[in-house]
Parts: C-alpha cells; structure tokens; sequence
C-alpha cells in the first residue's frame, strides 16, 4: 500500500482506470453469462420460467451496455477513492484475518449488506418522487423488461448516489479487504440474477426460511411493471417491514416455477 502515492494525480487516474476494467469485466462477465445462457444457448429450457416475453430490441441492450459503463466509471472512481483513504489511514480495512478472527468475516458481510440494503431501500423510494424519478431514475426505467444487463443501466446522477454508501461504510465498519472485493462481486451477482427476466431460484423457494428474504428476477420485475412496489437492492424485509411488497408476488413466482422444467 506504501509503494504508490494514490494521491499523486496521474497515479490515482491510472489506479481509477485500473478499476475501471475490473469492474466492467465483472459486469460483462456476470451479465454476459447469464445472458448467454438464458437467451442464446439454452432459452427453451427456460421458456416458462421467463419472467416476460424478452424484448426483442436491440437498441435497449446498446442503451443498457452504455448506460453501464458508464456507472462503472463512478464505481471505479469509488473504488480508487477508498484505495485512498485506506493508504491514509482514515478507514477500517485490515489485512491480517487475525486482528478480528475468521468469525468476523461473514459477519462483517452480513452487517455491510445490510447496512447498503437500508441506504438503497430508501434511497430507492426517493428516486420515485416525481420529479427525482423523471431526472435520475427514468433511465434505469426505459427497461420496462428487464436482461441481465439492465444490471448498472443507470443515470450518472443514480450511479454517484449508489457508489457512495460502500465508501461510507469502510470508514466506520471493520472489514477485511477481501470481504469487500466479495460484497462487490455479491452486488454485481444479485443484481444480474434479479434483472435477468429469469426466475432461477426452486419451486417454494419464496416460503422458505432464506428464500423468503430474498429478492429474485420475479420481485424486481414487478417493481419495473408497478413502480410502486418491490423497492428492495438483495433483501424483502425492508418492502415487508414497510408494506411495499407487491401481493402479486407469491402466485407470480408460483406461476413461473411450477413449469415441467422447474
């Protein structure tokens, strides 16, 4: 960490582009292979767990494609803002499993997961005002039916709003360096299983202990065909906790999990 001066102009740029590209190929990666799958390989095994008829427009994957490399931008610029602060001293990454114990590490996720699913939850319902939605939120939107790479199809004002909370967070919360680059790659996952129009997770899933409180390609689809409903980034506690939780949900997800090929 000592070897660079990340302050230094030129080595933060080219540390932020460094960033840039782990990031966008974690993007095409993840979205790329759900994609590939659903819709070129294989998509008659997943006809009837389709969430609606794939849009057939080019033009929206060229939009979505766009509009993400462009938040990957922020998230880089995030990203090599908190190699910063760490090299400064002024977060609470550590780098010895020890000074906390194996124990720490998933709860530490747990705790950040949470913490970003609360700034989210609410950040979202905020962007649904009228006039915010129609300024930020729209473009994310313009994906009425969703694919896997639909994933960081946001506004730049959206994208700043979501790269900020992970910055925060490190400040305050102890986390080993590695148990962030697993929160990234777990928001990067979900966010492609939830926007991939294909419901993946098993017949019953949505009444099971775990599966109750998790979000899946069903629940956000109705959040992109109501608007109102299904505010949630990982987690249903918070549209649960606050009754934004769409009641078409249980037969919806009932309907596309009850095919032959389930």
């Amino acid at each position: 960490m000592n070897e660079y001066d990340f302050t230094d102009p030129l080595t933060f740029l080219a540390l932020t582009g460094l960033m840039f590209l782990m990031v966008v190929f974690r993007y095409t990666l993840v979205a790329g292979i759900f994609y590939v799958i659903f819709y070129i390989i294989d998509p008659k095994s997943f006809r009837n767990r389709k969430v609606h008829k794939p849009t057939k427009d080019k033009k929206q994957y060229r939009r979505e494609i766009l509009w993400s490399t462009l938040t990957s931008l922020f998230f880089a610029v995030a990203g090599a803002g908190m190699v910063v602060l760490w090299q400064k001293g002024y977060t609470a990454i550590y780098e010895d499993v020890n000074d906390y114990g194996w124990w720490w590490l998933p709860v530490s996720f747990l705790i950040a997961a949470l913490i970003h699913e609360t700034y989210y939850y609410w950040l979202h319902r905020w962007m649904h005002k009228p006039q915010v939605y129609r300024l930020i939120h729209k473009v994310h939107h313009d994906s009425h039916i969703t694919s896997p790479w639909t994933s960081f199809s946001f506004h730049p004002g959206e994208g700043i709003l979501q790269s900020v909370i992970i910055p925060v967070v490190i400040l305050f919360l102890p986390m080993h360096y590695w148990t962030i680059v697993t929160l990234l790659t777990f928001m990067t996952l979900t966010s492609a299983i939830n926007h991939s129009n294909v419901e993946i997770y098993p017949k019953g899933f949505h009444k099971h202990w775990l599966g109750k409180w998790m979000i899946g390609a069903t629940h956000h689809s109705l959040h992109h065909t109501q608007y109102r409903f299904n505010f949630g980034l990982y987690f249903t506690f918070w549209d649960k906790w606050m009754n934004t939780e769409s009641d078409k949900y249980p037969k919806d997800f009932e309907r596309h999990t009850n095919s032959s090929n389930s």
